[in-house]
């Protein structure tokens, strides 16, 4: 059974070995061997395999010289170690590289070899059979470049611990360390890089793109990170395609409509060099310009893209490309290369022969007709096209330094420095095992491998707990993952002035230890966009919205595309693009075009403004004229007309218009809480102050006349104290109210936003609107008191109570504050305190000039009036009316009374007053009224009140009737004179007080 599996194993060795002939693989012995696994070739030929006969491998074709470059990277760094006095010493690194030729096919075959040489290791096979070619088990391999390679070839390796350092592979998958269980690499991982392109595309405010990505674990991995991330910055995604190298041109054709057909100008690509190559040069064919192409490190710097044919498409192109490092010694290491000279480099003589375009004559491969697969030069610098030109044999004399080529670039060294590294790394981790001292290893018990026995697993082991120092100085350690972290480098397409070449210049970075937030730096007078410009391009699905308006989302389109609303009013935007208004604080608002807010006007009656300015000269005009009339009655302070109108309540009366009047003023300017507080009180308790006067004025004249024989207690209960006492009292119980208002609930300032958006009112917050209610509800209360009695004396002489005038001035005041509640409580802001200096300033003018405009025009221009002669006369007057209409209404009732019984009379009186011609009065009367009583004597006498006229004769007709009547009759004549008698008693019962 042994002896079966090892020709089996042998079986299949022998087969992979014949796969890979001489000149298809780079091979040196050592003690230990490293794999390696370079794209040489940028693909295969494709070739129906019908399977009549034994399938062969297949062709590589199109020459890469960046792959052959890294391949030289390898060899240098171990031929670099081997040459270490300290790294390793006594020990020789081998190698066996081959080429993937970019497809997973190639990879896996090359894997295969290196599988099945530790198999044969592990079987011992020495005592079986003679191997003088015997080749050592490879312990590690560097590779492969693409992520989806190195994904299969993790999975193979994986299966047997062998690790795998990758220069290039940056998938995010390739982090599972469950499945990926021996990967390792010094590429950082694309989860940053897609982290960062999100980034680059917020940092430029665009928010439409596109998105193109490789179908493998390289590109769809990548752009779902993207799409993660774009999410989270609200960056939203027009279109999103796949693409491969193999696609056939049908399925290229339609990417390319979509591309052509969409709005977004920013197109971000995960991909390979070659899996993107057929796409850019159909858009190209198309000639489809004005692109953004946001490019990641797997074709940023590809030799396949960056060409100056292409650049009238792709000159936008910013991309990242991995940090570049230094490696002293390499540039003459590369200038080295020589097909007789690289015995142990089989790819050497092919790269000759592409660089200088000929043929090296030895050997059957490299017949013109043999090469026919590798013949022109890959997109200028070595892409075959399958061409069976002839080429001129080559002399080996050529200068590899006169011909440019991507070989030659090693101005960046990026991906060759990370070959370079991974070397390093596995010469470190060999050199931990070299050094190691039993009891302190990182096995069983501390136990040490055997450096000339290691093994794979214990080389990934010690690769885990891997650290050391590069020669640039920087840590080297890989995380949990396997993973390097490491920065970025933003470049920026340009074409050279000097040859006319795509140059890559270096506009930013991307620190991916710094702070969100600050790991992105970008120079942006650095950049060129399609070559030249450097204005930034649009890629917005919309326009955007300027400050004072917000974006409105769009039933049915992504949240990018929207349309622009205007703010509200009250809510501001100060910022393009804003999602949502702001709302100004409290006491602002917002301007015109709604970028920011500005203070709210404040209103409230000022003095200066017209309307406050009229009120307040009105307020003076009453004060000014309430003064003129109180200096009028006190210069005339003695005369009839003063004496009459009761002086002492006329100058209280006119001292509280003044209050009155004053109080109007409190309610102009900008409301404090002291005027707040004192300005409802004044005007309450100055109304109440003035119409008590008028009530107690009014009221001792009325219970006066209406006496039957006024007496001195009369005189007594109506004197001058107890009518200051009734004033008092009356306004007490104001005061009394707004103690109680002010102490429980007292007014305030207050700043109203609610009535007008933009407008601060400043108004008096009232406190309790009840209590305002019972202030002036007690003031229009005694108002009507006053009224009562005022029309109930409308009729007695004026010189006492204006009565008619104050009848007219309580229906003004009534008129006013019913009038006053409805206005109040429909108005708002400054115009509820206007409302209320009108209402104050109409009451105090209409109790002003009814009351007293009267006797001040009689004082001043009709002085005749103003005599002790007139007041008497005219009280006698009244007297007169009094008696002539109760002796009209008896008489009357007296007719009536005759009428009814039915007899005759001898003679009927003709007149209601009868008087003796001897009679003499006890009290003298004054002229005028001696005179009505003469003529009354001698003829009939005329006296006008109320509704019409009466006529009182003195002469009596003969009796027609019996005696009987006659009595009757001078009964009821002696009864009305006796009534007429008490009136005029009543006159002179007044006389004291006038």
């Amino acid at each position: 059974m042994t002896s079966y599996s090892c020709c089996l194993i042998l079986l299949l060795f022998t087969w992979n070995t014949s796969a890979y002939g001489p000149n298809q693989r780079a091979q040196k012995k050592g003690d230990i061997i490293l794999g390696g696994l370079f794209p040489i070739h940028f693909g295969v030929a494709a070739k129906d395999q019908d399977l009549k006969s034994r399938p062969e491998s297949v062709e590589c074709i199109r020459y890469n010289f960046r792959g052959f470059r890294w391949l030289q990277a390898m060899i240098f760094a171990i031929e670099e170690i081997n040459s270490s006095p300290t790294l390793l010493p006594n020990m020789t690194l081998g190698y066996r590289i081959f080429d993937t030729c970019n497809t997973v096919s190639k990879a896996l075959e090359a894997t295969l070899s290196f599988v099945a040489q530790n198999k044969i290791d592990s079987l011992n096979l020495d005592e079986f059979c003679n191997c003088s070619e015997h080749i050592p088990s490879t312990i590690a391999v560097v590779g492969a470049t693409g992520s989806g390679i190195s994904t299969a070839v993790a999975n193979l390796l994986g299966l047997f611990y062998i690790p795998q350092v990758s220069y290039a592979s940056s998938s995010r998958l390739l982090s599972n360390k469950n499945q990926f269980k021996s990967f390792l690499r010094t590429i950082p991982n694309d989860e940053h890089q897609a982290t960062a392109m999100a980034d680059i595309i917020e940092y430029f405010r665009w928010n439409w793109v596109g998105t193109i990505a490789a179908d493998d674990d390289y590109g769809r991995p990548g752009i779902e990170k993207f799409r993660e991330e774009a999410e989270e910055r609200d960056i939203c995604i027009d279109f999103s395609e796949l693409i491969s190298q193999y696609s056939d041109e049908e399925e290229i054709q339609q990417v390319v409509e979509v591309i052509q057909n969409s709005t977004a100008r920013v197109i971000v690509v995960f991909s390979s060099g070659p899996d993107l190559e057929p796409l850019i040069k159909e858009i190209v064919r198309r000639n489809i310009t004005g692109k953004i192409w946001l490019a990641s490190e797997a074709w940023a710097s590809s030799s396949l893209i960056a060409m100056p044919e292409f650049f009238r498409v792709i000159g936008s192109t910013i991309g990242f490309a991995l940090k570049a490092g230094q490696i002293p010694g390499f540039r003459e290491f590369l200038q080295k290369v020589h097909p007789k000279k690289s015995t142990n480099n089989g790819f050497a003589k092919e790269f000759w022969e592409e660089t200088f375009n000929c043929y090296l004559p030895d050997g059957s491969k490299n017949s013109p007709a043999s090469t026919s697969f590798h013949k022109g030069h890959e997109e200028g610098l070595g892409a075959g096209n399958g061409t069976s030109a002839f080429r001129p044999p080559c002399t080996g004399n050529e200068n590899i330094t006169s011909v440019e080529t991507p070989y030659m670039d090693y101005t960046h060294l990026r991906i060759s420095y990370n070959v370079y590294l991974a070397v390093y790394s596995i010469a470190h981790a060999l050199q931990d095992i070299y050094t190691c001292t039993p009891g302190k290893g990182l096995f069983t018990n501390g136990s040490c491998a055997d450096i000339k026995k290691v093994e794979a697993w214990q080389v990934l082991k010690h690769l885990r707990h891997l650290n050391f120092t590069n020669n640039m100085g920087e840590q080297v350690d890989f995380d949990e993952f396997g993973d390097l972290v490491g920065n970025y480098s933003i470049i920026n397409w340009h074409l050279s002035p000097e040859d006319g070449s795509v140059v890559f210049e270096e506009v930013g970075h991307y620190n991916v230890y710094a702070k969100k937030g600050e790991r992105l730096f970008i120079n942006e007078n650095k950049i060129l966009w399609g070559g030249f410009s450097k204005e930034v391009p649009f890629s917005n699905c919309s326009r955007d919205c300027l400050p004072g308006t917000r974006k409105g989302i769009i039933e049915g389109e992504p949240t990018c595309c929207f349309e622009c609303v205007d703010c509200p009013d009250g809510e501001y935007s100060d910022e393009t693009d804003a999602s949502a208004c702001d709302k100004c604080p409290e006491d602002y608002w917002s301007n015109e075009n709604h970028t920011s807010c500005i203070p709210k006007q404040i209103e409230f009656l000022a003095w200066t403004e017209p309307f406050g300015i009229a009120l307040t000269l009105f307020a003076v005009l009453g004060i000014f004229l309430t003064s003129f009339v109180l200096g009028v009655f006190t210069k005339f302070r003695n005369t009839p007309i003063v004496k009459a109108t009761n002086r002492e309540l006329s100058y209280l009366l006119l001292f509280s218009l003044l209050c009155c009047f004053s109080s109007s003023l409190f309610f102009i300017g900008e409301p404090q809480n002291w005027t707040c507080r004192l300005r409802q009180p004044a005007f309450g308790i100055s109304f109440v102050l003035c119409i008590s006067c008028i009530l107690v004025k009014t009221n001792r004249v009325l219970l006066v006349f209406e006496a039957k024989i006024p007496t001195s207690l009369h005189r007594k209960w109506w004197g001058l104290n107890l009518q200051f006492l009734l004033v008092f009292l009356c306004t007490f119980v104001q005061i009394v109210i707004c103690v109680i208002w002010l102490y429980t609930a007292p007014p305030s300032s207050y700043r109203n936003h609610e009535l007008e958006d933009e407008i601060i009112f400043i108004t008096c917050h009232e406190g309790s609107l009840m209590a305002l209610g019972f202030l002036i509800g007690y003031t229009c209360l005694l108002a009507a008191i006053c009224f009562f009695f005022a029309f109930k004396s409308r009729k007695l002489p004026e010189n006492f109570n204006e009565a008619k005038f104050i009848t007219f001035s309580m229906l003004i005041f009534f008129i006013v504050w019913i009038s006053f509640i409805p206005a109040y409580a429909s108005t708002y802001g400054k115009f509820v305190s206007a409302v209320e200096v009108i209402a104050i300033l109409a009451a105090s003018f209409g109790l002003l000039a009814c009351i007293f405009f009267n006797k001040v025009y009689i004082i001043l221009f009709k002085p005749s009036r103003n005599t002790i002669e007139e007041v008497r006369c005219s009280t006698a007057a009244h007297a007169f009316k009094v008696a002539a209409r109760a002796t009209l209404r008896r008489s009357n009732v007296s007719r009536k009374r005759s009428n009814s019984l039915g007899g005759s009379t001898g003679s009927t009186p003709s007149s209601s007053i009868s008087s003796k011609s001897n009679h003499e009065d006890p009290f003298p009367l004054p002229a005028c009224a001696e005179r009505q009583r003469q003529q009354q004597r001698g003829c009939k006498q005329k006296v006008s009140f109320g509704s019409g006229t009466v006529t009182l004769s003195l002469s009596f007709e003969e009796p027609q009737k019996n005696a009987m009547a006659n009595r009757n009759a001078k009964r009821r004549n002696s009864l009305e004179a006796q009534n007429s008698d008490d009136s005029l008693m009543r006159h002179r019962a007044l006389l004291p007080l006038q």
